[in-house]
């Protein structure tokens, strides 16, 4: 049968039809782009094959939910995957501020909290000038959505980073001050030069690496034969070391000193001299700015900046394995990738998309009350610390108390949540308390874990309930596959009335296997 080829612009028209959903031209190059279909030229016009595109997206019409189904069985919520979604949804505005292993997207917090939701027509769980809170509030993924949806929220977080980062995404600016602080800035970084012959190597590396990608690793040609399975592994080897010599012969030729003079801390050991350089400089004008809010806004730029200029492969980003200095065949790009060795072009990029998505959420957010409190979820005083922060807040909290929690635990045994930022603590001096992180990955998943846990989700829950109405309602998001909750809610004086188990459809991790939280939804036992 010969080929039927359509235009992008008719591929997402066909696209959306077959899934019901919109497919934008985008993700439709996005796909050309990463060889999931293959791509066909016309008077330079970029064309696709029909059977092709149905053989990519038949997965999406019905499968991928039975296949789930089969594997974690059939009382998953499919309609909490929100696989209609695009990312640019599911990270819309200040959500996708810094990056943050472990959180729930926003729709997930909308669902359970916005009372037009058809499931809750008969429960109206909160409304507009509620207070809920997040006693373990991350990167403040639920006080975000609470201030868009004119409920009062206080976040609660063990780590200063996470709060920060919360604090970021939920203070009012002076746009304008703001703009020219980070024009100033960004003038200054791309002014500096710790080493006079870093632009001239990478130039001609960048220009050699081109050269060879364009005749060994050919996009999006390569990427489809990928996808099909045509390459043999040892290709990958053989010309990964091919380019090592070239790479090799540029850093002796411009004379570049790779590691660092110690290796103590993080910043020591993951970043190429010259970055480490340039991020020391930067940090030392972000130190000495002195309108606070926007030295806050700034200092997460460069934090943000700082973990995608870290020396390691592309698709090790999440997880860090070992320091990657020399060029490297990647398994993300499909081609040859090398090390960073300036952090100029990523902070340029990451200052404007900070400041836009800053004014996007400033148009959306109500005028609520929102407050971040460092502090032990398990034994912090929240009217205590709500008075020295903000007294109408105080008097409002006393009034009416907080309507309920929407949260989500650590998991246990499965993120060290301060080290996943050890960067920013190493640069900002922030005083680390891992010892008191709830479940850990450095204390594993064993009897004495899951107890420690337990122990201490419900210390958490008690202490919470103080500051509770009656009859609130608590939701706490939990890959519970050790069934531990029952006991947390036994331990806490409270029961489950519910349970709603999702699928997680986008993870971090390079194991896309099918994988699933719950969703628990608790009241006070009586």
């Amino acid at each position: 049968m010969p080929q039927q080829l359509i235009s992008i612009k008719e591929a997402s028209e066909l696209a959306s039809k077959l899934v019901n959903r919109e497919i934008s031209a985008l993700n439709i190059s996005y796909l050309v782009q990463y060889g999931k279909v293959q791509k066909f030229n016309s008077n330079g016009s970029t064309l696709v094959d029909v059977d092709d595109l149905k053989k990519y997206y038949i997965s999406f019409k019905g499968a991928r939910e039975l296949n789930w189904k089969k594997t974690l069985g059939n009382d998953l919520n499919w309609a909490l995957s929100f696989d209609h979604l695009r990312e640019i949804d599911t990270t819309k505005h200040v959500h996708r501020l810094h990056p943050y292993k472990g959180k729930f997207i926003p729709q997930l917090v909308e669902y359970f909290m916005d009372s037009h939701v058809d499931d809750f027509k008969t429960n109206r769980y909160f409304k507009p000038g509620d207070i809920i809170l997040d006693p373990f509030s991350g990167s403040g993924t639920a006080l975000v959505q609470a201030s868009e949806m004119g409920i009062h929220s206080i976040g609660v977080d063990i780590s200063s980073f996470n709060c920060m980062i919360t604090q970021v995404k939920l203070l009012n600016y002076d746009f304008l001050s703001l703009q020219e602080e980070i024009r100033e800035i960004n003038k200054k970084i791309n002014n500096f030069e710790a080493n006079d012959r870093i632009n001239s190597f990478n130039e001609e590396l960048l220009k050699k690496l081109a050269e060879f990608n364009d005749t060994y690793f050919p996009s999006p040609e390569f990427k489809y034969k990928i996808y099909k399975g045509e390459v043999k592994s040892n290709y990958y080897v053989d010309k990964e070391k091919e380019f090592l010599k070239i790479y090799e012969a540029l850093i002796k030729k411009y004379n570049v000193k790779l590691t660092q003079y110690k290796n103590e801390t993080f910043l020591d050991k993951w970043y190429v001299k010259n970055i480490r350089d340039e991020i020391d400089y930067a940090f030392s004008l972000v130190k000495y700015i002195k309108d606070v809010k926007n030295k806050k806004a700034l200092a997460l730029i460069l934090s943000r900046t700082i973990r995608s200029c870290r020396a390691t492969m592309h698709s090790d980003l999440a997880t860090l394995k070992e320091p990657q200095l020399n060029t490297y065949y990647c398994f993300k790009h499909k081609k040859i990738c090398k090390p960073l060795f300036s952090i100029k072009s990523w902070f340029d990029r990451y200052a404007i998309d900070t400041l836009n998505r800053l004014k996007i959420f400033s148009r959306l957010k109500k005028d609520v009350y929102s407050s971040v409190i460092p502090a032990d979820s398990m034994t912090v005083d929240i009217y205590k610390e709500i008075k020295n922060r903000n007294r109408k807040f105080y008097e409002l909290l006393k009034t009416q108390n907080i309507r309920g929690i929407f949260t989500s635990p650590p998991y246990v045994g499965q993120i060290d949540y301060h080290e996943q930022h050890a960067y920013a603590y190493d640069l900002f001096g922030f005083k680390r308390k891992d010892e008191l992180e709830i479940g850990p990955l450095y204390k594993g998943q064993g009897a004495e874990a899951r107890n420690s846990y337990m122990e201490g989700i419900s210390k958490v829950l008690l202490n919470s309930r103080r500051y509770l109405t009656d009859n609130s309602d608590i939701f706490m998001v939990a890959n519970d596959k050790h069934n531990l909750y029952p006991e947390i809610a036994r331990k806490s004086g409270m029961k489950i009335v519910n349970m709603y188990k999702r699928p997680v459809l986008n993870r971090t991790e390079r194991d896309k296997s099918p994988y699933s939280e719950i969703i628990f939804h608790l009241k006070e036992a009586k």
